[in-house]
């Protein structure tokens, strides 16, 4: 989402000369280049005015140390400016041993009930008991939606009826719990298309009957500066606790969820990442500040890695690796999310890929379609995988035999790039003369 404002950005922190000392004429220039790129990218004017003063005030004079030229020194400013903008330091909603109420608010379409199940299987993973409370009286098929959510990430829901008082569900909420022991409870609320008043006096009520311990608001990053004055309606309406910004994997400009935090005063908790039940991340300032800028978020990558369980991907000696290794790796790294995205958190990467990059996630869906259409002992074995037992996976994969032919070229040349690193003392290892050894030529389409 933050592609364009990073790329703009990291241009005009480029184009910062190299002299010893920011003169004021240089800060002014590349402040006003700044303040347009973050005003295109939809950021709030005040927002952007505020942050150019900022860095500006900072900027003008000081003297360049070490091995930081001026540019660079430019780059940390702007850097620990974005991180202040949004947010400072990451906060997450408080969490007590049990007692947690937690109110989901929003517009209609904003992703509530789909950042709800996500909620729920986020804190699964982390061993809490959460009970999800379907509260949208006027939807059916947001109830429906939720329970439908709730099994599959294997929690239980509490559905309320139509026309249900506030009272009454707080009461089935208290029943449930006696029998079923629950320290999370996530209740999902009614959205409308619009704010109105029928809509705020029935959150009112219903929080006032919930007590809940966090107020959520759910805002989308696709509505641009409407966003913010849905998220201070709703603050002045319900006493808002925190912020999930939704839809990031969009192709939104961003300046809302830049904005967001400045505007409502709100921490931002997490960040809606894919439609998966798995796409919700903690909001990190600093590590998102590191994107926009072309920094890379290490730790994310390392998040992820950690996520997928890459002990599975361990190969027993580098001869060794066969079709079902490849198979179970394609599949580890795919956890970890689309292989575009995950480039984009490797530091300097986002500007060393050449512009409209794209990994092509059906080419690895292929290649799984294929191993899949293998038997156990052809995957083990690629050697005996003939004429014949090309055309009978070739067509169980819906592939041409030319694609097996292709796929069984690729797995040898990976296994003989293994082989070399093998012998150089692992991945680290440089060929002769110091150079990497060739990566495995793929189809086009795996490049693309």
């Amino acid at each position: 989402m933050f592609e364009s404002l990073g790329n703009k950005l990291q241009d005009i922190l480029d184009r910062v000369g190299k002299e010893r000392q920011l003169t004021e004429p240089q800060v002014k220039a590349a402040m006003r280049e700044i303040r347009m790129a973050l005003l295109e990218a939809d950021v709030n004017f005040g927002v952007a005015k505020e942050f150019v003063a900022k860095v500006s005030e900072k900027a003008v004079g000081q003297d360049v140390s070490g091995s930081l030229n001026s540019g660079q020194t430019v780059v940390k400013l702007v850097h620990d400016e974005l991180i202040q903008t949004l947010g400072g330091k990451s906060m997450q909603p408080e969490l007590k041993a049990e007692g947690n109420v937690w109110f989901m608010v929003g517009l209609q379409g904003a992703g509530k009930t789909t950042s709800t199940g996500k909620l729920a299987a986020y804190y699964k993973a982390k061993g809490r008991r959460v009970l999800l409370v379907a509260a949208d009286t006027q939807r059916p098929a947001a109830r429906d939606q939720l329970e439908v959510l709730s099994k599959q990430v294997g929690v239980p829901v509490l559905k309320v009826a139509d026309g249900e008082t506030p009272a009454e569900t707080r009461r089935r909420v208290d029943e449930h719990l006696k029998t079923d022991f629950r320290d999370l409870v996530i209740v999902d609320t009614a959205g409308r298309l619009q704010i109105d008043e029928a809509l705020m006096d029935q959150l009112a009520d219903l929080q006032t009957a919930m007590q809940p311990t966090e107020t959520l608001l759910v805002v989308d990053a696709m509505t641009g500066q409407e966003a913010l004055n849905v998220a201070q309606t709703f603050d002045e309406r319900v006493q808002v606790s925190g912020l999930i910004i939704t839809k990031m994997d969009g192709d939104a400009r961003g300046g809302a969820a830049l904005s967001a935090r400045s505007v409502t005063g709100k921490p931002i908790y997490f960040a809606g990442t894919s439609e998966k039940l798995s796409g919700l991340d903690a909001f990190h300032p600093d590590r998102v500040a590191g994107r926009i800028l072309g920094m890379g978020d290490v730790l994310g990558l390392i998040e992820r890695v950690e996520m997928a369980d890459l002990k599975a991907m361990e190969v027993k000696k580098p001869g060794d690796f066969d079709l079902e290794d490849l198979l179970t790796q394609l599949r580890q790294i795919r956890k970890m999310g689309p292989l575009g995205d995950l480039l984009k958190l490797i530091p300097g990467m986002s500007k060393a890929l050449p512009e409209g990059f794209n990994v092509d996630e059906k080419q690895i869906q292929r290649i799984d379609a294929m191993i899949s259409s293998m038997t156990l002992k052809e995957r083990r074995n690629p050697k005996v995988i003939d004429g014949r037992r090309r055309k009978r996976i070739a067509a169980g994969s819906g592939h041409s035999v030319q694609d097996i032919n292709k796929l069984l070229k690729m797995h040898e040349q990976m296994k003989d790039m293994m082989k070399m690193l093998g012998r150089m003392g692992g991945p680290g290892g440089k060929g002769p003369g110091g150079k990497m050894p060739r990566m495995p030529n793929l189809p086009p389409s795996a490049r693309r």
